[in-house]
C-alpha cells in the first residue's frame, strides 16, 4: 500500500505540463563526495551516493509492514520548468508501548547534480522494556563504522577528510569508547579538529546541521566553513537506567557534496533561466 501511495504522490500528468517544459533536457554532472567506494558509510543502506529513487526504495523496505507510517515526499520544480524531483524524504513510525519509534529522513540535490543524498538521519526511540544496553550499542556501531575519531557528550563522531577517517590521536576500542561516551569531549583532542586556516570543527558543524533547514542553500555556509569533507554522528541518549539507551540518533552529512552540488545546481539553474528568458540581442542603432 505504501508503494502505491508513493507512486500516486510522484505521478505527473503529461497533459497538464507545457510542451516546452516537458522537452527540457537536464544534463546531469557528478558532484564530488567526501566518501569513496572503499569508505562509504551508510544508514540502513542509504549513503550519500544514493539517488532519491534508490533511497525511496530503501525507505519503503525499512518501513514495510508498519501500517501507521507517515510518509512525506517533498518535491521541487527545477527552475522554471515542469520537471519535478524529490528533494527530501521523511518517514515516521510513532513510538508505542510495543513498538520502537523511528524517523528516517534524507535530503537530495537537484537532477542537475544527480539528485543524490547529502544529508541522512535516523532516530530510534526505544520502549522501556526493549532498551538496548550501552555496551551492545557501542559494539554494534563500531562493528559497522569502525573506530571513531572522537567520543564524548553521548556521541561517537566519525570525521572524514581526504577519503579517510580523521585521527586525533585517541585509538578507541569498544571499552575505551564506552568509558568516554558519557564524559565531555576531550578538549585536547577536540581542538585538533579545528583548522589552522580558521575553519571550524565538524563536531560543531554536525550539531548545527541537525538543527537547521536541510536545503542546500541553508547548509552551504556550514559546509564551506567545516574543517572536513564529511561526518557521521551517533548519539546514544540514556534510557530508564544509565546503562541503557533510550534514544539513538544517527546523522550522516556530506559537506563536500553540499558545496559541489550547490555550485552545479546554481550553474544549471542559471543556464535554464537563460534558455527560458534569453538576454535581448538588440544592436545599437547608428548614431
Amino acid at each position: 500500500m505504501l508503494r502505491r501511495a508513493l507512486v500516486a504522490i510522484l505521478a505527473m500528468s503529461p497533459a497538464a505540463l507545457p510542451a516546452a517544459s516537458l522537452a527540457y533536457d537536464i544534463k546531469p554532472k557528478t558532484s564530488e563526495s567526501a566518501f569513496t567506494a572503499k569508505l562509504r558509510p551508510d544508514i540502513l543502506g542509504i549513503s550519500t551516493d544514493s539517488t532519491a529513487e534508490s533511497a525511496r526504495a530503501m525507505f519503503e523496505s525499512a518501513f514495510k509492514g508498519r501500517t501507521d507510517t507517515k510518509a512525506d515526499i517533498q518535491q521541487e520544480k527545477f527552475g522554471g520548468t515542469a520537471v519535478n524531483y524529490v528533494a527530501a524524504l521523511n518517514f515516521n513510525s510513532p513510538f508505542g508501548p510495543k513498538q520502537t519509534g523511528e524517523v528516517l529522513s534524507s535530503s537530495f540535490s537537484s537532477p542537475a547534480s544527480g539528485n543524490r543524498a547529502y544529508f541522512i538521519a535516523r532516530t530510534l526511540t526505544f520502549e522501556q522494556n526493549q532498551q538496548p544496553s550501552n555496551t551492545e550499542m557501542v559494539k554494534q556501531v563500531m562493528a559497522k563504522y569502525g573506530a571513531p575519531t572522537i567520543v564524548g557528550d553521548q556521541r561517537l563522531y566519525y570525521i572524514y577528510r581526504a577519503g579517510k577517517t580523521v585521527s586525533v590521536g585517541s585509538k578507541y576500542k569498544e571499552a575505551t569508547a564506552l568509558d568516554a561516551i558519557d564524559l565531555p569531549l576531550d578538549p585536547r583532542a577536540a581542538i585538533k579538529l579545528n583548522g589552522a586556516n580558521g575553519q571550524g570543527s565538524c563536531v560543531a558543524g554536525v550539531k548545527r546541521s541537525q538543527a537547521r533547514e536541510k536545503s542546500l542553500r541553508a547548509m552551504l555556509d556550514e559546509a564551506k566553513g567545516a574543517n572536513c569533507d564529511g561526518a557521521l554522528s551517533v548519539q546514544l541518549t540514556p534510557g530508564i537506567t544509565p546503562d541503557r539507551v533510550g534514544n539513538a540518533q544517527f546523522t550522516l552529512v556530506d559537506f563536500k557534496r553540499i558545496v559541489s552540488a550547490a555550485a552545479i545546481d546554481s550553474e544549471a539553474l542559471a543556464a535554464e533561466q537563460q534558455e527560458r528568458i534569453p538576454t535581448p540581442q538588440g544592436t545599437v542603432p547608428k548614431l
